[in-house]
C-alpha cells in the first residue's frame, strides 16, 4: 500500500461522500468529510464510522481558512482535497436556462473557489498535494438544455488549471521539484467506486506528470 494520507472531502456528506471515504479509508487513508448539515454527517458516521466530520460551508471562504488551520494542527499535514458540491438542473432548450437554476448550481463553482483557495498553501506544503474536482463530459459537448451546467463546470475546469499553473509557477520560483498536483475528473454519469480508485491512484503518478491533466471517467 502507498504512504497513507490526510484526505478532505469538502460537501462531502452525500452518497457520492459516502462511498468515497469508505474506499479510501479501506486503502489506509484518513478522510475528513464537511457538510452543512448535521443530520447528513450523522448519517454519514452510521455508513462509515471511520470518518471523520466536520460542520462546515465548503462555499464560505473564511469557514474554509478556519477548517485547514484546524486540520493542520490536528494532522500535521493535509494530503488531498476534493470539492463534491455538486447538483445538477436543466432541460427547456436555451429558454429554459432559468436565472434560478444557474444560482443553485453555482455553489459547485463558488466551493471549488473557496476551498483551492484556503487549502493552497497546506497543499503546496504537502510532500504529494493532491486537488482534485469532479467535472461533466458536458464541458466537451454542451447541450443547449444543459447549458447553465456546462458553464459552471467549464468555470470550474478553468478554476482547476489556473491552481495548477500556481502550484507549477510557485515550485518554479522557489526552485523546488513541484510536489503537488490539481486535476480534473470528468464523468458523464458519475460512478463513486470509479472515482474512489482514481483518488487513491493518484500518488502513483509523480505531480509534474499529473498537474494540469483531465482524465475522462466514462
Amino acid at each position: 500500500m502507498s504512504e497513507a494520507r490526510v484526505i478532505v472531502l469538502a460537501g462531502g456528506s452525500g452518497t457520492t461522500g459516502a462511498v468515497l471515504a469508505r474506499q479510501l479509508l479501506d486503502a489506509g487513508h484518513t478522510v475528513v468529510a464537511t457538510g452543512r448539515s448535521a443530520d447528513r454527517l450523522a448519517e454519514l458516521v452510521a455508513a462509515v464510522p471511520a470518518v471523520k466530520t466536520v460542520e462546515s460551508d465548503a462555499t464560505d471562504l473564511a469557514a474554509m481558512i478556519d477548517l485547514s488551520t484546524r486540520l493542520l494542527a490536528e494532522y500535521g499535514r493535509i494530503d488531498a482535497l476534493v470539492p463534491l458540491v455538486g447538483g445538477w438542473r436543466g432541460g427547456g432548450g436555451l429558454a429554459g436556462q432559468s436565472d434560478e437554476d444557474f444560482a443553485a448550481l453555482l455553489p459547485a463553482l463558488e466551493a471549488v473557489r473557496a476551498t483551492s483557495r484556503a487549502f493552497d498553501a497546506a497543499l503546496q506544503a504537502s510532500d504529494a498535494g493532491r486537488f482534485a474536482i469532479v467535472s461533466s463530459t458536458a464541458v466537451a459537448r454542451p447541450l443547449a438544455g444543459g447549458a447553465n451546467y456546462a458553464a459552471v463546470k467549464a468555470a470550474s475546469e478553468a478554476w482547476a488549471r489556473a491552481v495548477a499553473q500556481g502550484f507549477a509557477k510557485a515550485a518554479r520560483e522557489s526552485g523546488e521539484p513541484l510536489r503537488a498536483a490539481s486535476v480534473v475528473f470528468r464523468a458523464k454519469a458519475l460512478d463513486a467506486q470509479a472515482l474512489a480508485a482514481r483518488i487513491t491512484a493518484l500518488w502513483d503518478t509523480d505531480a509534474a506528470d499529473l498537474n494540469d491533466q483531465v482524465f475522462d471517467l466514462g
